[in-house]
């Protein structure tokens, strides 16, 4: 086993010959294999990643490569890659194959990063454990009696696990930072935008981002500086200068870091209160500035992230209808009863659960009452963070109000499974 603490060191023993990349990648497949209790995976590329090994080794070999020459990078199963199933764990897509690469995708391939497969992850990205798959749920590698966290359940045991360096996840209201949490790795949830979501399966769009899983901060920065950036293909993507992530890792600046005392009640529990002031007393120790603050619309978050990703999920999904790819039921006899019948049957619970919501959210009656409404309070929300970094540099949080809990505790359990998402939407 080829041991390194960053991709940084890894490259420098492949260069000086220490360990070939062939060698590398057939560990990690074989430890994908030994470890297929976790179900970390929907899909391994087991014979391309060994194909593209000797090829970047080659080009590792006669200096030609690209900064993440070898990075061994697994890819939610919701980022689509060309000529490859794209599944989002849903039986609606269980065979569709991708026809284009997502462009955060293309980007890791561009810089000679070896993709070895797609991670399982809660159904069309909707869900806080990885238990709404159609492949089954994904083990926590520390307790495989607990839940990974979701949606990217499978992204973060693969890294946790030490079935690939890094991996990519996606987070809508939670889906990267509560399984990186759960699972003992960093996550990283970009600001909307900076990553492009062109070939991303949408389920809120006005939400949804693209992040790195990583067991150091190093990779994780160095793959954000890869995959971040404009994107003609995606609108919403900023245009801002991407900064070189992982040479400003260490700052020499004095940084003011704010505690909102909003995130600290009765609901959070008392290992992770415990854990967060220890921190704080550490900082404070080291003579950082810290200082109480107040989100005043906190309470709030929960209703309104629900109320508009539901709706936008319902409108993003509707797409999926038996008339032009993935699944189709065999038994229909009209256009209508081919619809109601495809969805019915490729959909997951939790799934319809949220169209469902979505749809009435939407409904004629109810958009002023709902949807306007929660669109205000997500403006209210804005402005408490805006008003929060005039004060300060860094908010510290608790990024879930309890650790992992066992799987099957809380599947049903809709309302307590939205909580969990509390501190992240």
């Amino acid at each position: 086993m080829l041991t390194y603490k960053n991709h940084s060191e890894k490259l420098h023993l492949i260069k000086e010959g220490v360990v070939s990349l062939k060698s590398n990648v057939e560990y990690f497949i074989d430890t994908i294999i030994k470890n297929s209790h976790l179900n970390a995976f929907n899909h391994v590329f087991a014979d391309e990643s060994l194909q593209q090994a000797q090829v970047i080794q080659e080009k590792i070999k006669n200096g030609s490569h690209g900064k993440l020459a070898g990075c061994v990078i697994a890819v939610k199963d919701v980022l689509h890659l060309k000529g490859e199933l794209t599944t989002c764990s849903s039986n609606i897509l269980r065979n569709f194959k991708s026809i284009y690469t997502a462009t955060a995708v293309q980007k890791l391939i561009d810089e000679d990063a070896i993709i070895i497969g797609k991670t399982n992850c809660d159904e069309f990205a909707m869900g806080s454990s990885n238990e709404n798959s159609a492949f089954g749920f994904v083990r926590n590698p520390v307790d495989i009696d607990r839940v990974p966290g979701g949606s990217s359940g499978g992204s973060a045991a693969a890294v946790a696990a030490g079935l690939c360096d890094v991996s990519l996840g996606t987070d809508t209201g939670g889906s990267i930072r509560q399984p990186a949490a759960f699972c003992g790795v960093i996550g990283v949830k970009p600001t909307y935008g900076r990553v492009s979501r062109y070939g991303l399966t949408a389920f809120a769009s006005s939400f949804d981002s693209i992040g790195p899983f990583s067991n150091n901060l190093y990779d994780a920065a160095l793959v954000l500086e890869v995959i971040a950036g404009k994107d003609d293909n995606d609108s919403t993507s900023s245009d801002f200068q991407v900064p070189p992530y992982s040479k400003e890792l260490i700052h020499t600046k004095e940084i003011k870091i704010g505690i909102p005392k909003e995130y600290f009640g009765e609901g959070l529990q008392h290992d992770i209160r415990a854990a967060i002031e220890k921190i704080i007393s550490k900082l404070k120790a080291d003579e950082f500035e810290v200082i109480e603050l107040s989100l005043p619309h906190t309470e709030f978050t929960i209703a309104a992230y629900y109320l508009l990703t539901t709706a936008e999920a319902s409108s993003n999904l509707a797409r999926y209808d038996g008339t032009r790819y993935g699944y189709r039921t065999e038994n229909f006899d009209s256009l209508l009863s081919m619809y109601k019948k495809t969805r019915s049957e490729g959909f997951g619970k939790e799934v319809k659960r949220r169209i469902m919501l979505g749809t009435y959210v939407l409904s004629a009656g109810y958009y002023d009452a709902y949807y306007r409404k929660a669109q205000k309070v997500r403006r209210l929300i804005k402005n408490d963070f805006d008003e929060a970094f005039k004060k300060v540099d860094v908010i510290i949080t608790p990024t879930t109000p309890t650790t992992a809990f066992k799987i099957g505790e809380k599947s049903n359990d809709p309302l307590q499974m939205y909580l969990s998402d509390i501190y992240t939407t």
